[in-house]
C-alpha cells in the first residue's frame, strides 16, 4: 500500500477535529465515566453531505478510491441501522442486511472455515485436560508417587500453573505476528510437550513435559475467543465465540473416550492417554494459514485495504464489510483520543488506572473466577478419582468421567442460540444457584451407606446433573465475554490478565484438591465448592453489565457506566420491578433500561441494543 498524501492526511484530522467539536467525540472521561448510561453511535449527527464528503477523503487516504460508492453506502448503513429507508442502498444491499436478522446463521464458507480451525484449536485444550484424568490411575503408582497428593496436584496444574507466566506474552506476540501467527506458533506446544509425555521416565520428566504444554497453552486460550470475537458479527458473536468452549467440552469428551480406548493396554496406557492430543493439533498447524487474519487486528495495525479485504471474505456482502471497517474505524479513533497507551507496560497500567478498563478488568475477572469456583475443573481433572472415592473400580471410574464428559458436551449446544438471546448476565445467574444445589445434594450422597446400592448411581446423577447446568452457563461465558468487554487498544492484555487470573485460581484449586478430598472427605469438598457458587452468584448480579447483541466497538460506553450505578440499578429498580412481576403478579409493571440509547433508529436495533 502506497503512502498518504499529506494533504488527504491534514483533511482527515480536520475532519476529526471537527467531528470531535461539533459532535461531542467520546473523551477519556466520558468513557470512564459514562453516568447516563448513553449508548452513542460515533456516526449520530453528522449531516449526510458531511459523512460522505469524510468517507470519500477516507477511501482517498487508504487508495480504496474505486470502493468509494460501497464505503459510502456502508457509512449511511452504519450511521442509521434502519436501512430500509436510505436511498442510496439498492434492492441487492438491502436483501443481504435484512438476513443479518431473518438469517443470522447464513454465513460465509470462509468465516465457518475459521470458527473450525479455531474450534479444533480448542478442542485440543480440552483433550489435554482430561488425558491426565485418565492417567491419574496409574502414573502416580509407577513413579512412586502414590501417596503425595501435592506433587500429583503439581504434576496435574503444571499446565495452568506454566500458562501464568506465559499468557501476558499475548500482547506483544500478538503485536508482532497477528492472531494466526500466535495460533499457529502455540499450536507447535501441543504437538512436542504433549507427545513428549509418553516418553517420560520419571515424575519430573513429566512436569517438564506440562510445563511447556502450559507455555502454549497460557496464550492459546487468550487469543483463539479475541480471534474469533473480531471476526464475526456482533447480532451472533456469543453464540459464535462460545463455540471455544464448546468444543473445549468436545475435546475432554473425545478425552476421556481415547482414556477408554487406552485403558486396555495395560501398565503403559497412561503413557497414550496423556500423548494421544498431540494428533488434532497437526491440522491446526497446517489450515490455519488459509483463514483470513483478524480485520480489525489489520485495522489496528494500519492495514486498511487488507482489513477490507478480510471483511469482504468474513461477509456476505461489500456494503456489509465496508460498514463494518467504518464504523470500526470511527470508533478506534475515538477510543485512541480516550486510552492513549502504547507501550505494554503502560497498557497493563491503564487496566487497572482507567474506570472503563478497570470495570471490564473487573468484569472479566469476575467471570473467570466464578468459572473456576463452580468446581468444573476439579471434575474434569479428577471425576476419576471422586468415582474411585465412591466405590467404583478402574474401568468404572473411566465408564463414568465418559458420561460427565458427554453430558458436559452436550449441553454446551443450547448456548448457541441463547447466549445471545437470553444473555450472558442471566445465563449465569440462572445457572449458579441450580449447579449449588446439585453439588450439596451429590456431596450429600456420599453419606450414604457403601452397601447401599443407590449411593454411586445417585451421586453419579447429581455431578452429571450439576455438568449440565454449567454447560450452556459458566462453561461458555467467560472467554467470551473476556474477548469482547475490552477496547481494541487494550483487548490482547485485557484478555491475558483474565487468562492468568483463571489460571492462577484454577492451580491453586488444582493443587489443593487431592489435600482437601482426604482432608474434609468429598461431603466436605463438595460442600465447600456449593457455598463458593453462591458468592460468584451474588457478585454476578451485582457486578456485571450485560453485552450481548452490542458491537465490541459500542461496549466502550457500556463498560463506562459506574459500577455503583449499576448495582444501584439492580438493587433499586430491577428487583422492585422483579418482585411486582413474578411475586405480586402485576402484568402491567414497568421496567426503566438501565441503558439510553443516542444515535440507533430502528426498532429492531434499539431492542437488542437495550439488553432488557
Amino acid at each position: 500500500m502506497s503512502s498518504r498524501p499529506a494533504s488527504v492526511v491534514d483533511d482527515m484530522k480536520k475532519d476529526y477535529v471537527e467531528h470531535i467539536e461539533a459532535h461531542g467525540s467520546v473523551t477519556h472521561a466520558e468513557y470512564s465515566r459514562n453516568v447516563n448510561a448513553k449508548v452513542v453511535n460515533p456516526l449520530a449527527g453528522i449531516p449526510k453531505h458531511e459523512l460522505l464528503s469524510q468517507v470519500s477523503r477516507f477511501c482517498e487516504a487508504n487508495n480504496l478510491q474505486d470502493k468509494t460508492t460501497i464505503f459510502e453506502k456502508g457509512a449511511l448503513a452504519a450511521q442509521n441501522p434502519d436501512f430500509e429507508s436510505i436511498e442510496e442502498l439498492d434492492e441487492s444491499d438491502k436483501y443481504h442486511l435484512r438476513r443479518e436478522t431473518t438469517h443470522k446463521w447464513h454465513l460465509t464458507k470462509d468465516l465457518y472455515w475459521t470458527l473450525a480451525v479455531c474450534s479444533l484449536g480448542s478442542a485440543v485444550q480440552g483433550w489435554d485436560n482430561t488425558g491426565a484424568n485418565g492417567a491419574n490411575l496409574s502414573f502416580p503408582a509407577e513413579f512412586g508417587i502414590l501417596h503425595n497428593e501435592w506433587l500429583i496436584g503439581f504434576i496435574n496444574s503444571a499446565p495452568t500453573i506454566f500458562g501464568l507466566f506465559s499468557a501476558f506474552a499475548t500482547d506483544p506476540l500478538n503485536n508482532w505476528m497477528g492472531r494466526r501467527g500466535v495460533i499457529f506458533f502455540t499450536g507447535l506446544f501441543c504437538v512436542f510437550p504433549v507427545l513428549a509425555q509418553a516418553f517420560s521416565q520419571n515424575w519430573w520428566g513429566l512436569l517438564l513435559c506440562r510445563a511447556f504444554m502450559g507455555i502454549g497453552m497460557g496464550i492459546k486460550i487468550s487469543t483463539i475467543p479475541i480471534m474469533t470475537s473480531e471476526c464475526v458479527p456482533a447480532i451472533i458473536r456469543g453464540g459464535l465465540v462460545m463455540s471455544f468452549q464448546l468444543w473445549v467440552a468436545f475435546g475432554i469428551f473425545i478425552g476421556f473416550c481415547s482414556n477408554l480406548v487406552f485403558y486396555q493396554v495395560g501398565r503403559y496406557a497412561w503413557r497414550f492417554q496423556l500423548a494421544a492430543a498431540f494428533a488434532p493439533a497437526i491440522p491446526i498447524l497446517m489450515f490455519v494459514w488459509f483463514c483470513p487474519e483478524s480485520p480489525r487486528w489489520l485495522l489496528k495495525k494500519g492495514r486498511v485495504q487488507e482489513s477490507y479485504k478480510s471483511f469482504c471474505r468474513l461477509r456476505n456482502s461489500e456494503v456489509q464489510a465496508a460498514r463494518d471497517l467504518y464504523y470500526a474505524h470511527c470508533q478506534v479513533k475515538e477510543e485512541q483520543n480516550a486510552f492513549g497507551g502504547t507501550s505494554f507496560g503502560r497498557r497493563v497500567i491503564e487496566l487497572f488506572t482507567i474506570p472503563r478498563l478497570r470495570r471490564a478488568t473487573l468484569g472479566g475477572a469476575t467471570v473467570m473466577t466464578a468459572q473456576q469456583f463452580s468446581g468444573i475443573n476439579i471434575m474434569a481433572f479428577y471425576s476419576s478419582s471422586i468415582f474411585a472415592e465412591a466405590g467404583y473400580s478402574t474401568k468404572q471410574c473411566l465408564l463414568a468421567s465418559f458420561g460427565f464428559g458427554l453430558v458436559n458436551f452436550v449441553f454446551a449446544f443450547p448456548a448457541i442460540w441463547t447466549i445471545d438471546t437470553f444473555g450472558r448476565r442471566n445465563l449465569l445467574l440462572f445457572t449458579f444457584p441450580n449447579m449449588a444445589w446439585c453439588l450439596l445434594v451429590a456431596g450429600g450422597c456420599f453419606l450414604l451407606p457403601e452397601e447401599n446400592a443407590a449411593r454411586v448411581p445417585l451421586i453419579a446423577a447429581f455431578v452429571y446433573l450439576f455438568t449440565a447446568f454449567y454447560s450452556p452457563g459458566i462453561g461458555p461465558v467467560p472467554f467470551v465475554y473476556a474477548a469482547e468487554c475490552f477496547p481494541l487498544s487494550h483487548r490482547e492484555v485485557g484478555v491475558a490478565f483474565c487468562v492468568v487470573w483463571n489460571n492462577t485460581i484454577g492451580s491453586i484449586l488444582g493443587l489443593t484438591f487431592p489435600s482437601l478430598l482426604r482432608g474434609i472427605t468429598p461431603t466436605g469438598a463438595f460442600g465447600f465448592y456449593a457455598g463458593l457458587n453462591m458468592i460468584a452468584f451474588v457478585f454476578i448480579f451485582f457486578v456485571l453489565p450485560e453485552t450481548k447483541q452490542r458491537t465490541l466497538e459500542e461496549l466502550d460506553y457500556i463498560f463506562g457506566v459506574p459500577t455503583r450505578r449499576h448495582a444501584a440499578y439492580y438493587v433499586r429498580t430491577w428487583m422492585p420491578w422483579w418482585i411486582k412481576r413474578y411475586i405480586l403478579f402485576q402484568k402491567k409493571a414497568h421496567l426503566e433500561p438501565l441503558y439510553q440509547l443516542e444515535g440507533f433508529e430502528g426498532g429492531t436495533r434499539a431492542e437488542a441494543m437495550a439488553g432488557h
